[in-house]
């Protein structure tokens, strides 16, 4: 029988086919892969909870980002995992903090070749977790918190970094930082705004590999899972303050809200694919319940489609090898 009307198996037909009318397609140079380094490691050191992802001594975390660089990704994140902290994190402000130090180890190894982007935040370096300075009482102090910030934004900077990403969620995170760099002469390093960064469970394994010290939780600042609404206010006031890309966070629990961002403005908006979610993917892989590879592209693709054009993912140096061969 014959269906001249509507005929759309056609175009399913064979790989070419597929290839050539694909409506969404992730480019290697979208992806940005995160690397953390440790302060004190002589080899790299495997997360246990981050199958395949390392803590990075400074050598290896040179080669790892010369090896991102030739499989074409887009951006490297910068973690740093010191080996003291204090209740101000003041390692993350220091220019010889891990993190400081790894920047520049970085661009002298990649110089433009990529985007070098670091954490803007204090979690990894105090000793309570949290991710800005605490009152007396216990709570995060906000605006003592935002001068901080913008040190650690003057001293990322210092270090060559391209791109700060201020990820601790404080209400004016993004214009003090902004200031900050304006006044110290960096004016061409941009803002990844963490913009919506909701309270997920799906960060435990990367409290992990930053070997967190947080006890209880961040909900009073990071934002309530069952909220859209909030969350483009969030972005509205950080575009306002002149951020230069927003981003969600995670990732796939939270499409909807990507492409709400999306929807609402008009610079890039990158997503997070957050340990989490690397995780259950690699344990059920592992288990061989599902197709590793092919898991991997789809919630990729599935980001992609929800219109992040920046996808942040542990994944990124593989699936760029992948992407390659492919197209």
């Amino acid at each position: 029988m014959s269906y001249p009307e509507s005929r759309p198996r056609r175009l399913r037909r064979t790989p070419a086919i597929r290839r050539l009318v694909s409506e969404t397609r992730v480019d290697p140079a979208e992806l940005v892969v995160p690397m953390f380094v440790k302060e004190g490691l002589t080899e790299p050191r495997a997360i246990r909870s981050l199958p395949g992802v390392l803590q990075h001594s400074r050598d290896s975390l040179r080669k790892a980002a010369a090896e991102a660089v030739q499989a074409g990704v887009g951006g490297i994140m910068l973690f740093g995992v010191p080996e003291h902290r204090d209740p101000t994190g003041s390692g993350g402000i220091d220019p010889n903090g891990i993190l400081n130090v790894a920047i520049r180890d970085v661009v002298a190894e990649v110089g433009d070749d990529t985007v070098v982007m670091s954490d803007l935040c204090l979690d990894e370096f105090t000793s309570h977790g949290h991710c800005g300075l605490l009152t007396p009482s216990g709570d995060v102090d906000n605006d003592a918190t935002l001068e901080a910030y913008a040190e650690m934004a003057v001293a990322q900077a210092d270090a060559g970094v391209h791109m700060v990403g201020p990820s601790g969620m404080m209400d004016g995170q993004v214009g003090v930082v902004r200031r900050a760099l304006d006044a110290a002469g960096h004016q061409d390093v941009t803002v990844l705004a963490y913009a919506v960064k909701y309270a997920s469970a799906f960060f435990g394994p990367f409290r992990e590999a930053v070997e967190s010290a947080l006890e209880g939780d961040r909900r009073s600042y990071q934002q309530d899972p069952a909220n859209v609404r909030e969350s483009l206010r969030e972005v509205a006031l950080d575009v306002a303050e002149g951020a230069d890309l927003v981003m969600v966070k995670p990732a796939l629990p939270y499409l909807d809200v990507v492409s709400a961002v999306r929807a609402a403005v008009d610079v890039p908006v990158a997503a997070y694919q957050v340990s989490g979610e690397y995780a259950m993917v690699e344990a059920a892989a592992a288990n061989g319940w599902i197709d590793r590879e092919r898991v991997m592209l789809e919630t990729l693709t599935s980001i992609k489609r929800a219109g992040a054009q920046v996808i942040l993912t542990y994944w990124a140096v593989e699936a760029a090898q992948l992407l390659r061969e492919r197209y």
